[in-house]
């Protein structure tokens, strides 16, 4: 039998090199006791990386993935018009993948989170079901325990009572409209519904909205136009365009570009200073990735941990990145850190390491690993890629490759 792993190592500890080359049998220790596995914290938003939470769970109950608001499309945006509050559906698939699935946790009510209601339904059947949702009848209801049953009833009701007469459920995920009826008796505290709505779900790990803001995301692209709203953004089809995302910022409302900052709170920064591995993972580029890193604070309190900072560049392809190189991609990321930091700060202490798969994965632009040193960033060398996911990472793989790490 593998002995416990040894307590999370601390920041200071994480000051020296990482490792090479994995150690053998690494994730056979992880997996004896998870709930001592190490906090890996992910910048991170979409659905890009929750094959990978779900694989990531088996080893540590301990990650954080601080996930983006600013989603404008789908059910999210009809509850965002409805309610004036940021968008919940990052997070809500997030907490799903990261949701105890074993007879130990409440695998019943995950998937009465997961269930949507119909998209071809009438408004007055809609209703129907959802009610029988709320009453406690409805057959994946019923399945839940009676406790949890009562308590996400009581969610549910909130919501029903808040909504407005014209509010469109087609398509709803019950998971969202549970997260927001929990928000709503909450006093609109996004942070403490959150942790009641982990709690149902018996989440193994933290999510979090990197900021609790009500903004939308904006876009300039390099032929002078620009593109306000996360769905719209992430939906430009570039390359006829001949354009590129040339930058980030934030509105405080879709319609006309009103500029606005956000502000990283205290309790995201306390969570990157006690993270034991930073990790900027595959997913859309600008609108799960550096959209993350608007708010100012973000890059300082990266800058003021010590631990590896890693990237894990998307494979397969990325909408967002038409026309940018792998390089590119850093020296964008490094410029989105650094903005937030004073002049001169190392590239290095913002990001130390960027993990490659040069034998199957395909990087645009190939690999510089020159331009990489001249930047102080390491490349590791990892298998990520699979005969089952070509041409994407593994979930596997890729958590093997980060608990290598950590």
């Amino acid at each position: 039998m593998p002995k416990d792993p040894a307590p999370a190592p601390t920041s200071r500890e994480h000051a020296t090199p990482l490792r090479p080359e994995p150690v053998d049998g690494s994730l056979d220790i992880w997996a004896e006791a998870p709930s001592r596995g190490p906090r890996l914290l992910f910048f991170t938003g979409g659905s890009a990386l929750d094959g990978t939470s779900r694989e990531l769970k088996r080893y540590t109950h301990n990650s954080v993935h601080l996930v983006t608001p600013y989603d404008s499309g789908g059910s999210s945006a009809v509850l965002r018009q409805a309610f004036g509050m940021p968008a919940i559906g990052d997070l809500r698939s997030r907490l799903m993948s990261l949701a105890d699935e074993r007879v130990t946790g409440h695998p019943e009510g995950v998937r009465l989170f997961a269930h949507r209601l119909p998209k071809d339904a009438g408004r007055e059947a809609l209703r129907a079901e959802l009610d029988s949702i709320v009453s406690g009848w409805h057959p994946l209801a019923r399945a839940v325990d009676i406790h949890n049953r009562g308590l996400i009833g009581v969610q549910l009701d909130a919501f029903r009572e808040a909504m407005p007469d014209d509010f469109d459920l087609r398509g709803a995920s019950i998971g969202n409209l549970v997260l927001t009826g929990t928000w709503l008796r909450n006093a609109r505290d996004l942070d403490s519904a959150i942790a009641e709505f982990a709690e149902y779900a018996a989440v193994l790990g933290e999510v979090h909205t990197v900021t609790n803001d009500n903004y939308h995301l904006v876009a300039d692209l390099s032929d002078g136009s620009r593109v306000i709203g996360e769905h719209l953004i992430t939906g430009l089809d570039l390359e006829p365009l001949g354009a590129r995302i040339e930058r980030l910022s934030l509105s405080q409302n879709q319609n006309t570009f009103t500029p606005v900052s956000s502000l990283l709170p205290e309790s995201r920064r306390r969570m990157i200073a006690t993270a034991d591995m930073i990790c900027f993972p595959p997913g859309s580029f600008y609108t799960s990735v550096l959209a993350n890193l608007l708010p100012r604070g973000a890059g300082r309190a990266i800058a003021a941990s010590p631990v590896p900072k890693v990237f894990v560049p998307s494979l397969g392809g990325d909408p967002e990145q038409v026309g940018l190189s792998l390089t590119e991609s850093v020296e964008r990321l490094l410029q989105t850190l650094g903005a937030d930091c004073d002049t001169g700060t190392p590239a290095s202490r913002l990001l130390s390491h960027i993990v490659l798969d040069s034998r199957r994965g395909h990087y645009n632009g190939g690999i510089d690993r020159a331009a990489f040193a001249r930047l102080g960033v390491e490349v590791l060398e990892r298998p990520l890629v699979s005969d089952d996911s070509a041409p994407l990472a593994d979930p596997h793989l890729l958590v093997e490759a980060l608990l290598s790490l950590a």
